[in-house]
């Protein structure tokens, strides 16, 4: 191209009028500190000039509005928000947990935020929209904005988690509501100190708090999924479930004071105060009486977390569908994401030893509350009489996934969609996988591309990947469904298998069960004798104690 050619397309580019926004609505408004949004020049006029692009900043939350101010939260299983609630009540915030998503609110997500996003923002965008703007109606939008604020965990990363704000910020100023305040916390800090006028005061005692919520909500949850698909009275362990986690929360809500800044810290894991507490809620378990005789495939959930976390119409109810098609359910503990966040972390600190100092105290520091975290996990599972799952070893997933997935590849769940289903399949932990992935979402694409490798190296692991949109139900089931009932059959010949080895029937396993009544209590711990499924360890178990030969756990 001659400089004459390139002069006269210039020339010609510099004609052409650029429109810088494509908002339309005369209402909508930028939020608070920010310069009015522009709307579509009209016809004929040049437009104005809009400065630069500023990320979304809330006023401040002040602490003296902690009294009338209520936060709003919300994304885990009803467990964990409910005795993080407690935990916050106990610092003397007002707490209200959003109600559980629904398939409205994915409708309302899609409808006042961006295309773009994934299932999983689409339903917090719209459960907050919707609760809002009810709130709006009864009391009117001034005072929520005042009287209410969101707040959420936030990171960076290869997926749209780092960019849910944005999202959020655009369906406030859609509904009306853009003076309203939302607010990021950083999922990977335990003192962050007083953010965002001084109302949220981000110490050990609210991280820690929060971190033990999670972690009892885990192990009662655990608990319940074994339980319930054995019950002899239907409903019980629902019932019982509720009253324990109502119970939990009265307890995180009388939380002893025990200042702000690392005497938490100490208290926390030097304390008995959970564990007793605990050990009420083994008793209130105690009361059920199970049938593990029952033939039923062990299904282990993974996936996106958000997915593979909440419970309801946000991943099909896929965890009470499984149970109502005769499956037990092994769910996601949120504190195996815990413990992937500080693996990550240390691994990243491992690779610079030598080379920056302080790496090597850094990563002491690392595994020193790796050490313990899995210890008060252990200390709540041996509190209820060690029947919650022990967390599998991060080292091991990652060592698992290594041939498939590279272990600094950080989007999403990371190695640990690969590793967990090579744990569940090769330790004999479950009968099939089910992987809960939002449409269109990167990391969960990159696992699961990931493991056509892995199913060709293991043809006989049972892998049901679910893609979840949230509006193809039929579909997502169905297709969980064909591998749902090949583990059946699985579970079956497993049990079958069993009984030919101890040459036991099961009637005489019946009677055994019968002659023992411990074996019928919710809280008795049967150990793992490398099978899968529940009623064929029981049997093992049977065997074991009437001294057969060849059968060890």
């Amino acid at each position: 191209m001659s400089i004459s050619e390139a002069s006269r397309g210039l020339a010609a580019l510099q004609k052409i009028r650029v429109v810088t926004d494509t908002l339309t609505a005369p209402a909508a408004r930028a939020p608070v500190g920010l310069p009015p949004l522009p709307t579509r020049a009209p016809t004929g006029a040049s437009p104005k000039p809009t400065g630069h692009y500023r990320s979304y900043q809330p006023r401040p939350f002040k602490r003296e509005e902690r009294d009338k101010v209520t936060i709003l939260f919300g994304g885990l299983h009803w467990r964990a928000e409910r005795l993080i609630q407690g935990a916050m009540e106990n610092l003397g915030y007002r707490v209200q947990v959003l109600p559980n998503p629904t398939r409205a609110d994915l409708l309302t997500g899609r409808e006042v935020a961006d295309i773009g996003q994934c299932c999983p923002t689409s339903f917090v965008t719209g459960n907050l929209a919707n609760f809002l703007s009810r709130e709006a109606e009864r009391i009117g939008a001034d005072r929520v904005n005042e009287e209410y604020i969101y707040i959420t965990a936030g990171a960076c990363g290869a997926c749209r988690f780092g960019q849910y704000h944005q999202s959020y910020e655009l369906a406030l100023r859609n509904i009306g509501l853009d003076s309203f305040r939302l607010f990021l916390l950083e999922q990977t800090k335990v003192d962050q100190g007083p953010a965002h006028g001084g109302g949220l005061d981000l110490n050990p005692a609210f991280t820690l708090g929060a971190v033990w919520g999670v972690l009892l909500a885990d192990v009662v949850q655990d608990l319940e999924y074994q339980v319930r698909p054995y019950e002899k009275n239907p409903g019980e362990t629902t019932r019982v479930a509720r009253e324990a986690v109502e119970y939990l929360y009265e307890t995180m809500r009388q939380r002893p004071a025990q200042g702000k800044k690392w005497g938490p810290l100490v208290w926390h894991f030097a304390t008995p105060y959970f564990i007793n507490a605990l050990r009420e809620v083994r008793r209130r378990f105690d009361a059920i009486e199970v049938d593990r005789l029952r033939v039923k495939p062990l299904v282990k959930i993974t996936g996106e977390f958000y997915l593979q976390t909440v419970e309801g119409d946000a991943n099909y109810n896929i965890h009470s569908w499984l149970e109502g098609e005769g499956a037990e359910v092994y769910p996601a503990p949120v504190t195996v994401w815990l413990e992937y966040l500080l693996r990550h972390g240390r691994q990243k600190i491992e690779e610079r030893i030598g080379i920056e100092a302080g790496a090597r105290r850094q990563n002491a520091t690392y595994a020193a509350i790796e050490r313990l975290l899995r210890w008060t996990y252990n200390r709540m599972r041996h509190a209820l009489g060690d029947l919650p799952h022990a967390l599998p070893d991060q080292h091991e997933l990652r060592d698992l996934a290594a041939p498939y997935y590279h272990k600094q590849l950080s989007g999403g769940e990371g190695d640990m969609l690969i590793g967990k289903a090579l744990w569940s399949h090769l330790h004999k932990k479950a009968h099939m996988t089910c992987e809960l992935s939002p449409y269109a979402c990167m990391p969960n694409t990159m696992s699961i591309g990931a493991m056509a490798a892995v199913q060709g190296k293991y043809p006989d692991l049972l892998y049901a990947p679910i893609e979840i949109k949230g509006d193809a139900e039929v579909h997502a089931l169905s297709r969980c469904q064909m591998i749902l009932t090949e583990a059946k059959k699985r579970a079956v010949r497993e049990f079958e298998s069993v009984l030919q080895r101890i040459g036991l029937t099961e009637a005489q396993l019946a009677a055994e069960v019968a002659a023992r009544p411990e074996l019928s209590r919710a809280t008795y711990k049967v150990p793992h004798y490398g099978v899968a499924g529940t009623a064929a360890n029981l049997a093992l178990h049977i065997a074991h104690l009437k001294g057969l030969p060849g059968v060890r756990a």
